[in-house]
């Protein structure tokens, strides 16, 4: 595992203290070993996490014939295969890494090597014979990848952080006013956007040249519809056969490996993998916190007491205000999920035990985990029936719940539930979700602000007009599961998790998200994933046996900390400084007025007010720490 960044200059050379500099903003990812290759235009840059031969997996790496240099983050767990293939070709190699499987695998098959490649990278490949550069990134877009043209130069400009980017001479630091928008809508920016104009990200899938001064993005993978079976049975093989597979691929390793747990089904059930392939105990990590109605310990003890795990725990408290500022530095944009704290605390707690831990991530988003595709199910139906034209008096009468009422879980999700269903059928999905209304935006923003025009649903806005578009081709919950795998889960969930172990220079990998399992979850029928209130149908089927019935039963909890709670006490003092009347005003965004009432009636309980006002937080110290 490691970071990346460099640059292709169109005309004149650089200095390569530069490379040095962009590296260096990057060493939390990679703190066993540094590597350049610079010719002075090109530059190729490399962060090294030891994992994988650790004696002469040096980056970067050229060639067979070094014609190709390469520099690469990730792990490629078909590796072996592809370089006994290549073996047979006539290569010889110097290294037992995967680097230089792939960037031989580019000098034999060109641009469709990618498609060859079952793992999660991001790849910096200069051709010198052909003076290109070559980015790709993985199928699901686990591992990041920002890149920008500069403006003045014409050159190209890539890194798997945007703070490398940053350090190369004239970029601009200047807000891009759609990300904003979008993440003020959704808590996370999209790709291809990124907070900052002129920056963009390489989406999911996706392989990037850069020659000539002419850049192409073409995609080179999407998820189809297939067909494995329509015998229950033989389907429950197949995907326990899919999971073993994926799980014992992830456990490929030079340094000690384990798993978190949560004791969710997704992180259950790797763990139960693991169990059965690993000859030792496996090493565990867990978060908890001292509000036990968002603590899920019990239940990861209970995994790993049925699979002899040596099993770790944490417990956080509201006393984070120093973390607040700590992570801010990681993430580069804003990113508003409040899970960031436990998933660095348990990345944190497994890095003192472990090099590499594997993650459940996935599981909701292909497997159709949360409650809002129940929600999605009900309001089509809603739609179709007779019961359409009250669907906003209904709306209305759960305001008149009180705050102690909403306390109470089936109360509050029924609220939402008409909150979401007053938005148009095309948003709605994302409404389940979101924080901010179009007319909830037109209040906050200043005058100035919305003179950019941020209008229209967001079905027709890029990128998700696109997505739209194709999530047609599924059925079901499958349209909504599509819209998710390629937008919040690649760009909040897998950020999330990226940003917060490689913080503390962890490895995690995602064995759910291995792209021939995405294939396959998403040739089940609806029915399959969605039975009346049971969501995960098929998973949890399939695990029954395997895991504890009081697991797989059990209600779903989401990975988050009580920040409904804490901004009334312990981070009181935090929301008041950067919501401050000085600091609102001299953003020039928004209207402070809107924030004040946010904020009363936030403290006083009459609305809960927490999602948009962390997101408001986060925006003023991450503008604070990068454009001021």
């Amino acid at each position: 595992m490691c970071g990346i960044c460099g640059f292709l200059q169109s005309n004149g050379s650089a200095d390569k203290n530069v490379l040095k500099v962009m590296n260096d903003q990057i060493i939390h990812r990679g703190p066993d070993d540094e590597g350049y290759y610079f010719n002075g235009r090109v530059g190729l840059a490399a962060r090294r996490l030891s994992i994988i031969d650790l004696e002469t997996g040096h980056q970067p790496l050229p060639s067979h014939s070094k014609n190709c240099w390469i520099t690469y983050n990730g792990e490629v767990y078909n590796f072996q295969e592809l370089r006994e293939d290549l073996i047979s070709r006539g290569y010889k190699f110097r290294s037992r890494s995967d680097t230089e499987v792939i960037v031989n695998m580019y000098e034999e098959f060109g641009t469709e090597f990618v498609k060859k490649l079952r793992g999660m990278f991001a790849i910096g490949i200069y051709d010198i014979k052909n003076d290109k550069l070559v980015l790709a990134r993985d199928h699901i877009g686990i591992k990041p990848l920002h890149y920008t043209i500069d403006e003045n130069s014409g050159s190209l400009v890539f890194g798997s952080e945007i703070k490398s980017i940053l350090k190369y001479p004239g970029i601009k630091k200047e807000i891009n006013h759609t990300g904003l928008d979008l993440f003020l809508s959704l808590e996370y920016i999209p790709a291809p956007i990124s907070i900052f104009s002129g920056i963009k990200k390489l989406q999911a899938g996706h392989i990037l040249t850069f020659q000539n001064n002419k850049l192409s993005i073409e995609k080179y993978w999407e998820v189809e519809k297939r067909f494995f079976s329509d015998d229950p049975e033989e389907l429950k093989e197949i995907f326990l056969s899919l999971l073993e597979e994926s799980v014992r691929m992830r456990m490929i390793s030079d340094v000690p490996l384990g798993a978190f747990l949560s004791g969710g089904i997704d992180s259950s059930a790797i763990v139960a993998m693991m169990a059965g392939i690993s000859d030792r105990n496996i090493k565990t990590f867990s978060i908890g916190f001292e509000e036990k109605s968002y603590s899920e310990l019990q239940y990861s003890k209970v995994i790993s007491e049925k699979f002899g795990t040596d099993h770790y725990t944490k417990s956080l408290s509201p006393d984070i205000n120093d973390l607040v500022g700590f992570l801010t530095d990681f993430l580069d944009e804003p990113l508003g999920d409040f899970s960031n704290f436990p998933t660095y605390l348990v990345s944190k707690t497994a890095r003192e035990k472990v090099t590499v831990a594997l993650s459940g991530d996935g599981g909701d988003e292909i497997f159709g985990g949360y409650e809002h595709y129940i929600a999605q199910k009900v309001a089509k139906g809603i739609d179709l029936s007779v019961l359409r034209p009250f669907h906003k008096l209904f709306s209305k009468t759960t305001n008149l719940f009180p705050p102690s009422e909403l306390k109470k879980g089936f109360v509050n999700r029924i609220k939402r539930f008409s909150e979401g269903l007053e938005n148009h059928p095309d948003n709605r999905h994302f409404r389940w979700m979101l924080f901010l209304s179009a007319a909830q935006k037109k209040k906050l923003y200043s005058k100035e602000f919305l003179n950019k025009n941020f209008t229209g649903k967001l079905k027709d806005r890029e990128p998700f007009d696109k997505y739209f578009d194709y999530s047609r081709t599924f059925d079901g919950i499958n349209q909504d599961l599509y819209l998710d795998l390629k937008t919040y889960l690649v760009d909040n969930i897998l950020v999330k998790v990226d940003r917060m172990s490689m913080a503390t220079s962890l490895e995690a990998r995602v064995p759910l998200l291995d792209y021939k399992m995405v294939e396959f979850a998403f040739s089940l029928p609806e029915n399959l994933k969605l039975r009346g209130k049971t969501t995960k149908y098929f998973m949890k089927n399939s695990l029954r046996g395997l895991l504890p019935d009081e697991i797989i039963d059990r209600r779903k909890e989401g990975f988050s900390i009580p920040i409904k709670n804490w901004l009334k006490t312990d981070l009181k003092d935090l929301m008041m400084e950067y919501l401050s009347e000085r600091r609102v005003n001299d953003s020039g965004l928004f209207n402070y007025s809107v924030i004040q009432k946010m904020i009363d009636e936030h403290l006083n309980n009459r609305q809960n007010h927490a999602h948009r006002l962390w997101s408001l937080i986060l925006f003023n110290i991450w503008r604070e720490k990068f454009l001021i």
